[in-house]
């Protein structure tokens, strides 16, 4: 997911975040959820912004769907464009486009 910080808010571009699809897959439907939980401002058609409050629950969350095998990586990890600086809550789940 291409992934941006200004001001200690992390950008999720909104074309990245996994839609929500009734009677879709339940693990993808589950992770939209979780994304959106512990999400500061999710519009239905702008990024999504996450307050550097919950980072580390971000980047826990992100860990574990990644482990689990059911998502493909570009929907569980953080993809930073070259030169940005990657934070240390977020550097385990993230890589650098």
């Amino acid at each position: 997911m291409r992934a941006r910080i200004e001001d200690d808010m992390l950008f999720v571009h909104a074309d990245d975040v996994p839609p929500f699809k009734k009677g879709g897959p339940v693990v993808r439907n589950t992770y939209f959820w979780a994304l959106k939980s512990i999400c500061d401002f999710a519009p239905r058609s702008g990024d999504w912004e996450f307050d550097r409050s919950v980072w580390i629950a971000l980047s826990r969350m992100l860990l574990a769907f990644m482990e689990s095998g059911y998502l493909e990586t570009s929907a569980t990890q953080l993809e930073f464009a070259p030169g940005d600086a990657i934070p240390p809550e977020l550097r385990p789940c993230s890589t650098v486009l």
